[in-house]
């Protein structure tokens, strides 16, 4: 009966760990490649109205990413609100460059990642 007990309460404590860890990781940053990006003007608005009556609003942005290694690509993620422009962002992409992510960062660590000769960026 002992050992019963332990056992449960063993099983118990791993799945509360496992519950803690999986509500814990964000899995579209986890193992992804980063580029970053300087926010200008949306590209495109999207405005699509719900069966509800409301309006949700997604703004695209197609834009110059550049990884660490100073490797310029393309990328096109949305947004369901406008984001502030001139704000820099780190991209969390795909295998594909597809944007799963991103994170507002400073001027200092755009700068950091791309390089002080990217001002132009």
């Amino acid at each position: 009966m002992k050992k019963f007990i332990i056992f449960v309460s063993g099983m118990f404590v791993l799945l509360v760990g496992i519950v803690l860890v999986l509500s814990n990781i964000d899995f579209n940053r986890l193992a992804k490649d980063n580029a970053y990006v300087q926010i200008t003007k949306p590209t495109s608005v999207e405005e699509m109205k719900l069966d509800s009556g409301e309006i949700m609003t997604t703004y695209w942005y197609t834009l110059p990413a550049y990884h660490e290694d100073g490797r310029m690509i393309e990328v096109e993620f949305s947004a369901s609100k406008e984001l502030r422009e001139e704000a820099y962002l780190m991209l969390y992409l795909t295998n594909d460059n597809n944007v799963s992510s991103y994170d507002e960062v400073s001027f200092e660590e755009y700068q950091r990642a791309v390089g002080t000769g990217s001002s132009s960026h």
